[in-house]
């Protein structure tokens, strides 16, 4: 079994759940890497490494579709943002070479890239977001009326890893980042306890985990320590999303509990393995394995709270010699 593995940097920790995962199951598993550059730490924990052009030129997909079909790659699972519009909008070619492409519909993928139009699904399904406005002016109007107040959060509408986000608490910080930041939104900030929740679905999208953790300590967007919260309103809410989004593959959905009234705000939805999705791994939450399962084809069910309620993890850097 071949998992070619897109844009690999530092994503050490995920390439070695699948290789625990293919060592319990008993599954002679290659694991490939794919990167721009030949210096990405990942790449030298892979069976197999191939250097790509980068994502934007037009030879990305034709690349990558070259590589699979002649590596015979059972299955392709992205790890960034950047590529999964243009490798959802290509699904159908990979699989008709016989290469799985864990990644969900065009249409969700897009609506996770616009933070506008993530906070509008949420609120279709009934959970609540921080409105966004996309002007220091609107803001402005909707302070002089009543209906928000700072601090406020800015940030990239189709922004990630917390780059370029901004805590400000008055409107001259406000409008010095708008300058900063080339197309952005504003929402009001919400004062609370982080979570992210780990989805995985199979092919049709139908859930096997959902696991929620409590982010403990976060650096640049990426979370250093979290802890299993196995939350029933939680779990229930993302029910909901999950029967209308069906997720193909892992997703997590970022959100914040509000101190005072205990409600969830609903930030995001990154439709990938986000950078913590080992700790629930870790857990007894195995998406790597249910992987490797749904590839040799059983038939995956829903293993309720698979995780450990309560269990903390804590990450820390390594380093590789790469030349």
């Amino acid at each position: 079994m071949k998992i070619l593995f897109t844009s690999v940097g530092r994503r050490v920790e995920l390439l070695q759940a699948f290789r625990a995962a293919a060592e319990k199951l008993d599954i002679a598993l290659t694991v490939m890497g794919a990167d721009i550059t030949k210096s990405a730490p990942a790449l030298f924990f892979c069976d197999e490494r191939r250097l790509m052009c980068k994502i934007q030129e037009k030879e990305y997909i034709p690349q990558l579709l070259s590589i699979c079909e002649k590596e015979k790659v059972d299955c392709l699972i992205p790890t960034i943002d950047t590529d999964l519009l243009l490798l959802a909008e290509n699904k159908e070619k990979f699989e008709t070479i016989g290469t799985k492409v864990l990644i969900s519909a065009v249409d969700k993928i897009k609506l996770c890239r616009d933070k506008n139009y993530t906070a509008d699904y949420f609120g279709s399904l009934g959970l609540k977001s921080p409105l966004p406005v996309n002007s220091v002016e609107k803001y402005e109007e909707a302070l002089k009326r009543g209906k928000v107040s700072f601090p406020a959060f800015i940030k990239p509408k189709d922004g990630s890893s917390s780059i370029n986000a901004y805590k400000v608490e008055n409107l001259e910080d406000l409008r010095l980042y708008a300058e900063k930041i080339e197309d952005y939104i504003i929402q009001p900030f919400i004062s609370g306890r982080e979570y992210t929740i780990d989805i995985f679905c199979d092919y049709e999208g139908n859930p096997v985990y959902i696991t929620p953790r409590e982010r403990l300590a976060v650096r640049s967007g990426e979370v250093l320590k979290s802890r299993i919260t196995q939350d029933d309103t939680m779990i229930a809410e993302m029910r909901r999303l999950i029967a209308d989004y069906r997720p193909c593959g892992q997703i997590t959905v970022q959100l914040i509990r509000e101190d005072v009234t205990g409600d969830d705000y609903y930030i995001e939805i990154n439709p990938r393995f986000g950078g913590g999705a080992p700790l629930s791994m870790k857990a007894g939450a195995d998406s790597a394995s249910a992987i490797l399962r749904m590839l040799r084809g059983d038939k995956l069910s829903y293993i309720e709270r698979a995780a450990i309620d309560g269990a903390i993890y804590s990450r820390y850097d390594q380093s590789v010699r790469v030349k």
